[in-house]
Protein backbone atom coordinates (compact mmCIF):
# COMPACT_ATOMS: atom_id res chain seq x y z
CA UNK A 1 0.00 0.00 0.00
CA UNK A 2 2.76 2.43 0.88
CA UNK A 3 4.55 1.80 -2.40
CA UNK A 4 1.32 2.73 -4.17
CA UNK A 5 0.96 5.81 -1.94
CA UNK A 6 4.52 6.89 -2.73
CA UNK A 7 4.01 6.38 -6.45
CA UNK A 8 0.79 8.41 -6.38
CA UNK A 9 2.54 11.24 -4.53
CA UNK A 10 5.34 11.18 -7.10
CA UNK A 11 2.79 11.39 -9.91
CA UNK A 12 1.15 14.37 -8.19
CA UNK A 13 4.58 15.98 -7.82
CA UNK A 14 5.27 15.35 -11.51
CA UNK A 15 1.94 16.94 -12.42
CA UNK A 16 2.93 20.05 -10.50
CA UNK A 17 6.28 20.10 -12.29
CA UNK A 18 4.47 19.99 -15.63
CA UNK A 19 2.28 22.86 -14.45
CA UNK A 20 5.40 25.00 -14.05
CA UNK A 21 6.39 24.28 -17.65
CA UNK A 22 2.90 24.96 -19.05
CA UNK A 23 2.41 28.08 -16.98
CA UNK A 24 -0.67 30.29 -16.78
CA UNK A 25 -3.08 27.93 -18.55
CA UNK A 26 -2.20 25.11 -16.17
CA UNK A 27 -2.63 27.39 -13.16
CA UNK A 28 -6.03 28.41 -14.52
CA UNK A 29 -7.14 24.82 -15.19
CA UNK A 30 -6.03 23.57 -11.79
CA UNK A 31 -7.70 26.53 -10.03
CA UNK A 32 -4.54 28.02 -8.57
CA UNK A 33 -6.28 31.39 -8.45
CA UNK A 34 -6.51 34.35 -10.74
CA UNK A 35 -3.60 36.09 -9.01
CA UNK A 36 -1.29 33.17 -9.84
CA UNK A 37 -2.54 33.18 -13.44
CA UNK A 38 -2.00 36.94 -13.74
CA UNK A 39 1.49 36.74 -12.25
CA UNK A 40 2.43 33.90 -14.62
CA UNK A 41 1.11 35.88 -17.60
CA UNK A 42 3.15 38.87 -16.45
CA UNK A 43 6.31 36.75 -16.41
CA UNK A 44 6.68 36.63 -12.63
CA UNK A 45 8.69 33.78 -11.16
CA UNK A 46 6.46 33.62 -8.07
CA UNK A 47 3.95 31.08 -9.47
CA UNK A 48 6.77 28.79 -10.59
CA UNK A 49 8.52 29.07 -7.21
CA UNK A 50 5.32 28.41 -5.26
CA UNK A 51 4.50 25.44 -7.48
CA UNK A 52 8.07 24.15 -7.15
CA UNK A 53 7.71 24.28 -3.36
CA UNK A 54 4.46 22.31 -3.61
CA UNK A 55 6.22 19.83 -5.93
CA UNK A 56 8.92 19.33 -3.29
CA UNK A 57 6.32 18.76 -0.57
CA UNK A 58 4.64 16.01 -2.61
CA UNK A 59 8.08 14.51 -3.31
CA UNK A 60 8.81 14.46 0.43
CA UNK A 61 5.42 12.80 0.99
CA UNK A 62 6.49 10.13 -1.50
CA UNK A 63 9.84 9.66 0.21
CA UNK A 64 8.10 9.05 3.53
CA UNK A 65 5.83 6.42 1.99
CA UNK A 66 8.79 4.68 0.38
CA UNK A 67 10.74 4.89 3.63
CA UNK A 68 7.95 3.27 5.64
CA UNK A 69 7.65 0.61 2.93
CA UNK A 70 11.34 -0.16 3.39
CA UNK A 71 12.38 0.95 -0.10
CA UNK A 72 14.67 3.74 1.14
CA UNK A 73 16.37 4.39 4.47
CA UNK A 74 14.30 5.33 7.49
CA UNK A 75 13.41 9.00 7.68
CA UNK A 76 12.94 10.94 10.93
CA UNK A 77 9.52 10.85 12.62
CA UNK A 78 8.49 8.24 10.09
CA UNK A 79 5.41 6.70 11.70
CA UNK A 80 3.70 9.94 12.75
CA UNK A 81 4.60 11.54 9.43
CA UNK A 82 2.82 8.80 7.46
CA UNK A 83 -0.33 9.30 9.55
CA UNK A 84 -0.16 13.09 9.15
CA UNK A 85 0.42 12.85 5.38
CA UNK A 86 -2.51 10.46 5.04
CA UNK A 87 -4.68 12.81 7.08
CA UNK A 88 -3.69 15.81 4.95
CA UNK A 89 -4.67 14.03 1.76
CA UNK A 90 -7.86 12.60 3.27
CA UNK A 91 -8.99 15.91 4.77
CA UNK A 92 -8.45 17.63 1.44
CA UNK A 93 -10.41 14.84 -0.21
CA UNK A 94 -13.36 15.19 2.15
CA UNK A 95 -14.25 18.34 0.21
CA UNK A 96 -15.85 15.96 -2.27
CA UNK A 97 -18.88 15.62 -0.01
CA UNK A 98 -19.46 19.37 0.10
CA UNK A 99 -18.87 19.58 -3.65
CA UNK A 100 -21.40 16.81 -4.35
CA UNK A 101 -23.93 18.52 -2.07
CA UNK A 102 -23.45 21.79 -3.98
CA UNK A 103 -23.88 20.00 -7.29
CA UNK A 104 -27.09 18.32 -6.10
CA UNK A 105 -28.35 21.73 -4.95
CA UNK A 106 -27.60 23.13 -8.41
CA UNK A 107 -24.96 25.48 -7.06
CA UNK A 108 -22.34 24.77 -9.66
CA UNK A 109 -20.73 27.37 -11.83
CA UNK A 110 -17.26 28.45 -12.73
CA UNK A 111 -16.12 27.88 -9.13
CA UNK A 112 -17.12 24.22 -9.11
CA UNK A 113 -16.52 21.90 -12.02
CA UNK A 114 -16.48 18.14 -12.46
CA UNK A 115 -12.68 18.27 -12.41
CA UNK A 116 -12.81 19.67 -8.86
CA UNK A 117 -14.80 16.64 -7.70
CA UNK A 118 -12.30 14.36 -9.44
CA UNK A 119 -9.36 16.15 -7.76
CA UNK A 120 -11.06 15.69 -4.38
CA UNK A 121 -11.72 12.01 -5.06
CA UNK A 122 -8.08 11.48 -6.01
CA UNK A 123 -6.93 13.20 -2.84
CA UNK A 124 -9.30 11.16 -0.69
CA UNK A 125 -8.14 7.95 -2.40
CA UNK A 126 -4.46 8.78 -1.86
CA UNK A 127 -5.16 9.65 1.78
CA UNK A 128 -6.94 6.36 2.33
CA UNK A 129 -4.05 4.46 0.73
CA UNK A 130 -1.57 6.20 3.06
CA UNK A 131 -3.73 5.57 6.12
CA UNK A 132 -4.35 1.92 5.25
CA UNK A 133 -0.65 1.48 4.55
CA UNK A 134 0.22 3.03 7.92
CA UNK A 135 -2.36 0.90 9.68
CA UNK A 136 -1.32 -2.39 8.10
CA UNK A 137 2.36 -1.57 8.55
CA UNK A 138 1.71 -0.96 12.26
CA UNK A 139 -0.34 -4.13 12.65
CA UNK A 140 2.29 -6.34 11.01
CA UNK A 141 5.19 -5.06 13.09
Amino acid sequence: MLNIAGTLSLLIALLHGVMIVIGAEAYRYFAAGQKMVDMALAGSLVPALVTFLITMIFTIFAMYAFSEAGVIRELPLLKPAIWVIGAIYALRGLAVFVQCYLIVQGQTGENLATKDVIFSCVSLFVGIVYLLGAYFRGVTE
